[in-house]
């Protein structure tokens, strides 16, 4: 198979895969929800910092991004 076809087919499985993650995860993880996320508000306006889903989802990413590097090998 070519690369380019290669890199195309891996990528489109890696979005149905994290669709799937977040439409059934979303059940049980309650992403957006953590306890170290922070919301300020006054009235009609908000701000939503997404602290501890933001360090939750940047380690998981980086262990499935060092486990695809160390396969590959």
């Amino acid at each position: 198979m070519h690369p380019v076809a290669r890199l195309l087919v891996s990528l489109g499985l890696l979005l149905v895969l994290a669709g799937l993650a977040w439409h059934f995860g979303s059940r049980y993880l309650h992403l957006g929800h953590l306890p170290g996320d922070l919301v300020f508000g006054r009235g009609r306006f908000r701000v939503y910092l997404p602290l501890a889903t933001s360090v939750l989802l940047s380690v998981i990413l980086s262990v499935v991004l060092y486990l695809i590097g160390h396969f590959r090998r």
